[in-house]
């Protein structure tokens, strides 16, 4: 397996980028310029990448595809196509989305995010980027979430045989999907059950914990590595046997601070699996 983190540090070239990312300890990253920006500077970060052995594990879109507007719709389409055929000319493993919400904001829960219109949607979004795109290298991969489809691994499953099409692969949150008290209580299981269904097909996957606050109702809180229950030396070592490049991405900290002090503890953790470089 790869370590990475979701934050680019602060940098000033596409050099210093890099160079920090590898003393740091990661041998992943994801890619820090958009498909909005020069070919010239994109050039650089893949460059610069390539030349300290970093595999560029994702290309983030982060727009709502199935947003109820048509105009917001349209323009977040055009961009997750743009982002997709980015991550294929830099070699990204993946462009990662997620499926999008029914509702104003463009990543919240609600009822109709798990309707058959959203379903049907989603299969609809999902392929036109893809035949648009038109990438020969890269996928295109939805992150589960709580309170959006796919939201378990069957659900995942059914959705890419619904969306039939070779560079539909998954995303891999599996903190995510703990939603509820038997995912919570039963992880290990549940990662099983993750790499089972979905397997090969994971190109990417976050990394983070979760804990369970003592407040009632049921309180699931996302938190960072080792302030939590998550099982992740056990997530990590199932995907590793399936994909020792599989990267894991450490992600949704607040300062740079905050990234060298979890890297450290994921890599006390996960000794012994994780690359170097």
């Amino acid at each position: 397996m790869r370590l990475g983190t979701s934050s680019p540090l602060f940098y000033s070239s596409g050099e210093d980028w890099a160079r920090q990312q590898a003393e740091i300890g990661c041998a992943a990253v994801n890619f820090p310029v958009g498909s909005n920006e020069s070919i010239e500077r994109i050039d650089e970060y893949k460059h610069a990448a390539e030349k300290y052995g970093l595999l560029i594990a994702e290309v983030g879109i982060w727009r709502n595809a199935i947003a109820p507007d048509p105009e917001e719709r349209r323009r977040n389409t055009d961009f997750c196509v743009e982002q997709l055929r980015l991550a294929d000319y830099i070699g990204a493993r993946c462009a990662v989305n997620v499926a999008g919400a029914l509702g104003p904001r463009w990543d919240g829960h609600y009822k109709a995010n798990f309707s058959k219109e959203a379903f049907d949607i989603t299969v609809a979004s999902v392929r036109e980027i893809i035949d648009r795109a038109d990438v020969k290298h890269t996928y295109f991969t939805l992150e589960p979430m709580p309170w959006m489809i796919p939201s378990s691994p069957r659900e995942y499953l059914r959705l890419m045989e619904a969306v039939d099409r070779d560079r539909f692969a998954v995303h891999l949150d599996a903190i995510n999907m703990i939603n509820s008290a038997e995912r919570y209580f039963n992880t290990e299981e549940f990662i099983d059950e993750c790499a089972e269904l979905l397997g090969d097909r994971v190109k990417s996957c976050h990394i983070k914990d979760v804990r369970l606050a003592e407040e009632f109702t049921l309180r699931l809180e996302e938190c960072a590595p080792g302030q939590g229950e998550f099982p992740l030396r056990y997530y990590a070592e199932r995907f590793d046997r399936i994909d020792p490049d599989m990267p894991f991405i450490l992600e949704h900290l607040s300062r740079d601070e905050d990234y060298h002090t979890y890297l450290k503890v994921l890599k006390e953790e996960l000794n012994g699996l994780y690359k170097t470089l």
